[in-house]
C-alpha cells in the first residue's frame, strides 16, 4: 500500500513526496518517449526487419548498465546518484564532468521537447504562434515542478500510464492481426523476409543501428535520482530496476516486431510514423489524432522529467561545491526552485535562439548532446567496477542487489558501451553528434580546470563506507557536526541546516526503540 510521509530527507532537505507507484512509472516512462513512436521509423528504414535485433542488443546493453547502477543505488542511495558515484570512484574531475554532462543533456531535452510539443499543438491550434505554444508548455510544467516532488510524480505517473496503456493496446492488436484473429487480417510473418530478407541492408546496418537505439533507451536512470525523494529509497530503486527495464525492452522490441510484421519495412509511412502506419492497416478510425495525442503525451512526459532531472542534478552539484551555492536554496516543500528556473531559462533561451537563427542553432544543439548521455553511461559502468571492489572491502552487507557475473559481465558491458561510442565516430550518420558531444565534454573539462584554478574545485568526497546514505541512522555526534559544517560551508539553506542538526544519535536510538 502506498503512503507518503511529509517532510524532508535526513541529509539533503529535499522533499519526500514520491510513492512507490511514482517510482515505478518514472523508471518506465522516462524511456518511452517520442523516439519510440516516431524516431524508431528511421531505425527501421536503415536496418529493415533486422531493427528488431538492433533494439534487442541496445536493450540488453541498457539492462546491464541499469543493473550496475542499481547495485550502487541500493547500496548507497544518495542525492545525485551516479554523479556522486563517479566522484567517489574516479575523482572530482570525473564527477564534475558526469554531473554537468547529464545536466546539459536534459537542458537541451527541455528545449527539444518544448519545440516538439508546440508543433503538435499547432496542428490543432494553427492560429497560435509556435513560440507561444512552446512557452505555454514550459510554463505549465515548470509550475508543476515548482510545487513539490509529489506534483512532478503525479504528472509523470499519469503521462506514463497513458503511454503504457497505448503500447499494451498496440501490442495486443498487433498480436491479433498476426495470428489472424483481427477482422480482415493477413496473418503470418511473411513481411519479415519477403522484402529483401530479414537483413536487406546487411548485418552491418543492423549493428550500426544499435547506436541510435541505445540513445532511445536513455532515461531509466532517472529513478535513481528520484530515489532521494522517496520514502524508501533502497526498496523503491531495487523494485523499479529489477523489473522495469525488462518491460521497457519488451515494449521496444515487441513494438518493432509488430510494425515490421504487419507493414513492409520499406513502406514510406513506416519511416514517417511506424505506429500510425500500423493503426491505419488495422482500420482504426482517427489514426492521426490518436497518434498525435500519444506523441504529445510522450513529449510532455519527457519535458516534465527533464525539468525535474536538471534541477536535482544541479542541486547535487551544489552540495559538492561543483556549482554555485546560490542554487542550494530549497522551498518550504523541499524543492530546489532556483535550480528548476535555471533549467527552464536555459532551455527557453535555446528555443528562442532557434527562432532567431533558424535550424542551424537547433541542429547544433541536437548534435552537441547526441552522445553526451552515452558518455555518462560509460562512466556509470566504470564507477560500478571501482565501487564494487571498495564495497566488498568496506561494507559487503550493503550489496543487497548485485551485478550479475561480476566482474566479467561488468567488463563486457564497459567494452560494449565503449564500442557504441566509438562507432559513432566512424558512422557517417552519427559522426557529427560524436564530434559536437566531444566538444561539449571538452568545454566542461576546461570549466573544471578554471574552477580549480579559482579555488572552487569542490570538496573532497568521504569514503564510500563512511558517507552515510540518504536516510542513514548511523552517524555519530562528530559526523553530525561535520555534516552541519559541510552544509554551512556550501551556503546551505536553513532547511538543510535543520535537517542536518536533527540527525542526532539519541534521536535515532529513540526511533529504534519505537520500532
Amino acid at each position: 500500500m502506498d503512503s507518503t510521509v511529509p517532510g524532508h530527507t535526513d541529509s539533503s532537505g529535499l522533499g519526500k513526496g514520491l510513492k512507490r507507484r511514482h517510482m515505478n512509472l518514472i523508471a518506465l516512462g522516462g524511456v518511452i518517449g517520442a523516439g519510440l513512436f516516431v524516431g524508431s521509423g528511421v531505425v527501421i528504414g536503415g536496418a529493415g526487419p533486422g531493427a528488431i535485433i538492433s533494439f534487442l542488443i541496445a536493450g540488453i546493453i541498457t539492462l546491464l548498465i541499469m543493473r550496475m547502477l542499481a547495485e550502487m543505488a541500493v547500496a548507497r542511495p544518495v542525492v545525485g546518484s551516479f554523479y556522486v558515484y563517479a566522484r567517489q570512484a574516479l575523482g572530482r574531475r570525473a564527477g564534475f564532468a558526469t554531473g554537468w554532462m547529464y545536466w546539459y543533456f536534459f537542458v537541451i531535452v527541455v528545449a527539444v521537447e518544448a519545440i516538439a510539443g508546440g508543433r503538435i499543438l499547432q496542428l490543432w491550434l494553427p492560429m497560435i504562434p509556435l513560440w507561444l505554444l512552446s512557452l505555454g508548455l514550459m510554463l505549465l510544467l515548470t509550475a508543476t515542478n515548482m510545487v513539490s516532488a509529489r506534483s512532478y510524480g503525479e504528472f509523470e505517473y499519469w503521462f506514463s500510464s497513458i503511454k503504457v496503456v497505448a503500447i499494451v493496446l498496440f501490442l495486443g492488436m498487433g498480436a491479433l492481426w498476426i495470428t489472424g484473429l483481427w477482422p480482415d487480417s493477413t496473418p503470418g510473418l511473411g513481411n519479415l523476409v519477403n522484402h529483401g530478407g530479414f537483413t536487406p541492408l546487411g548485418w552491418g546496418a543492423v549493428l550500426a543501428a544499435v547506436v541510435p537505439c541505445v540513445a532511445f533507451y536513455t532515461g531509466a536512470e532517472i529513478v535513481t535520482i528520484a530515489a532521494a525523494e522517496s520514502e524508501e529509497p533502497k526498496r523503491a530503486v531495487a523494485h523499479a530496476m529489477r523489473s522495469i527495464v525488462v518491460r521497457i525492452v519488451t515494449f521496444y522490441v515487441g513494438s518493432i516486431l509488430v510494425v515490421v510484421t504487419i507493414q513492409p519495412w520499406n513502406t514510406e509511412s513506416v519511416g514517417v510514423s511506424p505506429y500510425a502506419a500500423v493503426l491505419e492497416v488495422l482500420g482504426i478510425p482517427g489514426v492521426a489524432t490518436i497518434m498525435n495525442f500519444i506523441v504529445l503525451t510522450a513529449v510532455l512526459s519527457c519535458l516534465n522529467s527533464a525539468l525535474y532531472t536538471t534541477s536535482r542534478m544541479l542541486f547535487a552539484l551544489t552540495r559538492n561545491g561543483d556549482a554555485p551555492k546560490f542554487f542550494t536554496t530549497l522551498s518550504r516543500n523541499g524543492v530546489p526552485r532556483r535550480a528548476i528556473l535555471l533549467g527552464t531559462t536555459v532551455g527557453y533561451v535555446s528555443v528562442a535562439c532557434t527562432y532567431v537563427w533558424g535550424d542551424v542553432v537547433f541542429g547544433f544543439l541536437v548534435n552537441s548532446y547526441g552522445a553526451v548521455a552515452l558518455f555518462v553511461y560509460l562512466l556509470i559502468a566504470i564507477s560500478q567496477v571501482v565501487l564494487r571492489r571498495r564495497l566488498e572491502r568496506e561494507d559487503p552487507a550493503a550489496l543487497q542487489l548485485r551485478m550479475w557475473l561480476f566482474p566479467w559481465l561488468s567488463y563486457a558491458t564497459i567494452a560494449l558501451m565503449a564500442t557504441v561510442i566509438l562507432a559513432m565516430a566512424f558512422l557517417p550518420t552519427t559522426r557529427s553528434q560524436f564530434l559536437m558531444s566531444g566538444l561539449t565534454l571538452i568545454v566542461i573539462l576546461i570549466s573544471y580546470e578554471v574552477r580549480k584554478l579559482l579555488g572552487k574545485g569542490g570538496r573532497d568526497d568521504e569514503s564510500l563506507s563512511a558517507a552515510p546514505p540518504v536516510g542513514s541512522a548511523d552517524e555519530s555526534v562528530a559526523e553530525t557536526e561535520k555534516r552541519i559544517e559541510s552544509v554551512e560551508t556550501l551556503g546551505g539553506s536553513d532547511i538543510e541546516l535543520l535537517a542536518a542538526a536533527q540527525q542526532k544519535p539519541h534521536t535515532h536510538r529513540h526511533q529504534r526503540r519505537q520500532s
